[in-house]
């Protein structure tokens, strides 16, 4: 049999820092949903979110090592490097959310009434959640592209911004879905058809991005991206303006919180989570604008 002139194997997927922090994400991952399913325990909506993260996380995370060492990466119709950067960015935003919402809901100090295993169980998966954390927030580091650099649109601040500007967007609609009253005046509406309208045309660039289609664009892709941020700036400065107005004014709303509201059923609770994130997304679209001044891109990096 002849040789094939070339290495079936990609070792560097998993002895170079960037293999090397994928192995702990996988790691990390694994032993969080273990400990947490072993004995740590979860339930309710929080809890059901956080397994489901980390399960995600941790599949996908072991089908980029296969893929990458295996190298059947080349055999897929995506852009390779847009995929992982995304990943990355995405997973970095989920497993911080993780991170902070189990301990919030699961861990206590006192052994009552749980049993002091079970909470102990419950304080280590906390510990390897912030730990998936940084394992993710290393990766993205590592791979994000520096000035002057030739590398995926993805791992350009501005691509990262597209993932973080999504998750936020994610953020507001669980509000909007949580009684936020939004449907009580046009000028809420208004404010959620901004979230909508931006959210789509953001997920429509990460997936141009990620299936390498942007060459099917009618105008350069860079100018379609400043063009694109430009109008969500502006919708999301109107939604900045409207929504506190329309919540808050004592004409339209209430300044303060009324005293008969509970505890996770509060209109005005996810009112203010609304106004916050919204000032969030308007600032990261601001941002997104500034960078994508500099950017140049490359079809196929």
């Amino acid at each position: 049999m002849e040789s094939s002139g070339g290495m079936y194997l990609n070792t560097a997927a998993v002895t170079s820092r960037v293999g090397v922090a994928r192995l702990l994400q996988a790691v990390f991952g694994c032993t969080t949903f273990s400990l947490v399913a072993h004995q740590g325990g979860f339930n309710a909506a929080y809890g059901t979110f956080c397994m489901a993260v980390w399960c995600f996380c941790f599949a996908v995370t072991i089908f980029i090592i296969t893929c990458e060492f295996t190298r059947l990466h080349n055999c897929l119709s995506i852009s390779w490097g847009n995929f992982t950067a995304a990943f990355a960015m995405l997973a970095t935003l989920m497993s911080i959310t993780t991170a902070i919402i189990y301990p919030l809901n699961f861990v206590q100090i006192s052994c009552h009434p749980i049993g002091c295993e079970k909470r102990d169980f419950r304080i280590s998966a906390s510990v390897f959640a912030g730990l998936l954390f940084f394992a993710y927030t290393t990766e993205v580091c590592l791979t994000r592209a520096r000035p002057g650099q030739v590398s995926s649109y993805m791992a350009t601040v501005s691509g990262l911004l597209k993932i973080v500007q999504a998750f936020v967007a994610c953020v507001i609609f669980g509000a909007l879905m949580n009684d936020s009253q939004y449907n009580r005046y046009v000028a809420t509406q208004w404010c959620t058809a901004v979230y909508g309208i931006c959210f789509v045309l953001t997920v429509v660039v990460v997936i141009l991005n990620l299936t390498g289609k942007t060459a099917t664009l009618k105008c350069p892709f860079e100018r379609f991206i400043v063009i694109y941020t430009f109008v969500a700036v502006l919708m999301y400065m109107s939604a900045a303006v409207i929504w506190p107005v329309f919540c808050f004014d004592q004409k339209y709303g209430s300044p303060h919180r009324p005293y008969q509201c509970s505890k996770g059923k509060c209109s005005w609770d996810s009112q203010v989570v609304i106004a916050v994130f919204t000032y969030v997304n308007l600032v990261l679209y601001i941002a997104d604008l500034a960078y994508s001044q500099h950017i140049r891109f490359v079809s196929h990096p």
